[in-house]
């Protein structure tokens, strides 16, 4: 597609749009929180990604973000309904 690839673990962390979280002690109803938006989050990207696989005709790689939308999207359901019970 013309563009760079990612080099190393550094490079990856330049681009890295999801944030960590690394607070000691999260209460875990705050960390399926956001789990549930990291994922909610992650759909959304993966989605802006299908679209341009679509435009480049990279039916391969649009197959398999279709596949990671779908999980994101169920962790995001799960994690909705495990917070439904703890609240």
């Amino acid at each position: 597609m013309g563009a760079s690839t990612v080099r190393s673990i550094s490079d990856i962390s330049r681009h890295q749009r999801l944030k960590d979280n690394n607070e000691e002690g999260l209460p875990p109803f705050r960390m399926f929180e956001e789990l549930r938006a990291d994922n909610q989050q992650l759909t959304i990207f993966l989605r802006r990604l299908h679209e341009v696989c679509e435009r480049h005709n990279d039916v391969a790689t649009a197959s398999l973000i279709e596949i990671w939308v779908d999980e994101a999207e169920r962790r995001a359901w799960f994690l909705s309904e495990t917070l439904v019970d703890v609240r």
